[in-house]
């Protein structure tokens, strides 16, 4: 099966999509797929690169409009899009983020080419704002020309449902994961003294409540044996900053910046506790890269984050600084009195193995519901958001409950079932095509025909028999 992804965050940039990207590919890649990577240049990061394993990446020479994304001119684009899909011989295309001009963009050529389209969405809007309204709308069009959509949670599912006036049976529900080989505990990398360090991993912007950390900040100035470790960078870092310098904290408040994401599991095994503020989020991968390393989570229970990690692993609370802040003094309490005993890891971060065989070799358990607390509903109720009493459980054992959890080659054979299923089903004719644009939004009518005699002049300017077709590696790079 070839199988192009599309989405405009990709690496060198750093984020939640961009990994999931890398990842699912790598592993697509493994099971004996052909993947090529479809992105807009980054800097001089342009032209066709080859990355682990032998991944494919077009970095499409295509100017970056405003936040990582191009300018969703809708038909600019499709000569370059169509010459790329046919020369790789695609079968599937895949997008990702509904914040990705190129991946709407790529989804509509691939419809129009008669291939298969699978979009996927990471994130939760709202309805009322109008940025909102207009990236719902459309998500509404681009989802009527798509074969399958995927969402990352089942409060994510409901609200794609819902925004993007999309039939359920055409949504699946296919979690993140995370590289547990990679996110291995180190407790002999915390502080030796009675020093409690707190570690913040995120985009320092508005929606990842970072309002909100700045006035958690200051209610650990008296508590002396408390420190921050924030990792990230965005436009509320001056505000974070300048909190530190106000309540004089400078020494108990270190700010890493953004780190390229193989360290940040460096920085996240000097911690005790993770603090997630989130005002919206569909999934939060670093809560689930945070538990890995054997840290206590403390996160607001807002969009699909109680569905993502067990009880015993996480504590959740409002968004409210009064109750943000009395989860962590939880957290605290909880590390204060915790009695485990860690055992010396081995080189790989895992616990030694029970024959003493010196092998350190894991066993496999028995795989688990990955969505064992809520079904598919709406957010949870507000008293469900509440503080545990658990004891704290051992940070190579919490490494071990995230594999069985979570893990990319269940994701992988996950997706491959959508793949296998939407390519049974017929291509869409351009009636079809024109009536599901017409019937979700006439005004990107005027765009679609464009790009469709656009792609008939093409046709007959280069037919597909004449684009020159790309030779596939026979030995990845590793």
């Amino acid at each position: 099966m070839r199988i192009c992804m599309v989405s405009d965050f990709f690496y060198p940039s750093i984020g939640g999509v961009e990994e999931h990207v890398y990842n699912l590919s790598q592993m697509l890649l493994s099971l004996g797929h052909k993947i090529v990577v479809l992105t807009h240049a980054y800097g001089n990061c342009s032209g066709v690169r080859y990355v682990t394993g032998g991944l494919k990446v077009y970095y499409l020479p295509i100017k970056v409009c405003y936040n990582q994304c191009i300018l969703p001119t809708a038909v600019c684009n499709v000569p370059m899009l169509r010459a790329v899909l046919l020369r790789e011989r695609v079968d599937v295309v895949h997008g990702h983020s509904a914040f990705s001009a190129l991946a709407h963009e790529a989804l509509m050529v691939g419809s129009l080419l008669g291939l298969k389209t699978v979009f996927t969405d990471h994130s939760l809007f709202g309805f009322a704002d109008l940025s909102a309204a207009l990236t719902n709308n459309l998500l509404e069009v681009n989802l009527g020309m798509v074969n399958h959509a995927i969402c990352v949670s089942h409060i994510g599912k409901e609200n794609t449902v819902l925004r993007a006036r999309v039939a359920k049976h055409r949504v699946s529900v296919i979690p993140n994961a995370v590289d547990t080989a990679l996110f291995t505990p180190d407790p002999g990398q915390r502080p030796s003294n009675d020093t409690i360090n707190i570690v913040v991993a995120s985009r320092l912007v508005y929606r990842k409540g970072i309002d909100l950390l700045a006035g958690i900040i200051p209610r650990f100035k008296k508590i002396p044996n408390v420190n921050f470790i924030i990792v990230g960078d965005g436009p509320k870092r001056d505000l974070l900053e300048e909190i530190r310098e106000k309540t004089n904290m400078q020494d108990r408040v270190e700010m890493v910046g953004a780190v390229e994401h193989a360290k940040v599991r460096d920085v996240l095994v000097r911690g005790h506790i993770f603090v997630n503020t989130s005002l919206t989020e569909a999934y939060c991968m670093a809560i689930v890269e945070a538990a890995s390393c054997g840290l206590q989570v403390v996160s607001t229970c807002v969009g699909g984050i109680p569905e993502v990690l067990p009880k015993s692993l996480i504590l959740l609370a409002e968004p409210d600084i009064d109750a943000i802040h009395a989860a962590i003094l939880v957290a605290i309490e909880r590390h204060q009195k915790s009695s485990f005993k860690v055992s010396p890891p081995l080189a790989n971060g895992h616990l030694p193995s029970e024959n003493g065989n010196g092998k350190g070799k894991r066993r496999r358990r028995k795989k688990v519901d990955a969505f064992p607390q809520l079904p598919s509903s709406s957010a949870p109720p507000a008293d469900q958001c509440i503080h545990h009493t658990e004891p704290v459980m051992c940070p190579y054992k919490c490494n071990e409950l995230v594999e069985t959890l979570y893990n990319w080659e269940d994701v992988a054979l996950r997706t491959v079932k959508v793949y296998d299923r939407i390519l049974q089903e017929r291509s869409f004719t351009t009636s079809e095509l024109v009536f599901a644009v017409w019937q979700h939004g006439s005004w990107f009518l005027v765009f679609f025909v464009v790009a469709h005699f656009m792609m008939r002049l093409l046709e007959l300017w280069r037919p597909r028999r004449r684009v020159e077709l790309a030779q596939d590696m026979q030995h990845p790079l590793s």
